[in-house]
């Protein structure tokens, strides 16, 4: 697998369309995603001294957080409008390989911060809400 460029890493967010076009979310500097997954042991007595996992049972979630620097744009504007309504809306993550990740999710934080004569920041966290499919 080839190393791949953090620039190339970007989150979209629907437009509220079915199906929706997504709107790259401008001013992130960063972007992190982790794939949470639950796990159900079936250990018994026949395992042999081994734990023993359920395949395909349990809770899976996938967090995406970000940070940037607020610019305004129509995107971040939607984003704020979902926290303050706790809408769960269609978002996107893109990579330079042109794999995408697709799926609904609740802006679970958003926090703003400004320093004097500095730009203003935020950074979010979502979380997932069904499904999301890999492509």
């Amino acid at each position: 697998m080839p190393v791949e460029k953090g620039s190339a890493f970007l989150l979209k967010v629907g437009d509220g369309a079915a199906p929706p076009a997504f709107a790259t979310v401008a001013g992130l500097r960063t972007t992190q995603l982790t794939v949470n997954g639950e796990t159900v042991v079936v250990t018994s007595k026949d395992s042999g001294g081994w734990r023993d996992l359920l395949s395909g049972a349990g809770v899976r979630s996938v967090t995406v957080a970000g940070a940037g620097v607020f610019t305004g744009s129509a995107a971040e504007v939607r984003i704020k409008g979902n926290a303050l309504s706790g809408t769960i809306d269609d978002y996107r993550l893109s990579f330079e390989s042109g794999e995408t990740m697709t799926g609904r999710f609740l802006v679970s934080r958003l926090d703003y911060a400004g320093d004097f004569n500095g730009e203003r920041s935020y950074t979010m966290s979502l979380e997932s809400s069904g499904p999301v499919v890999a492509a």
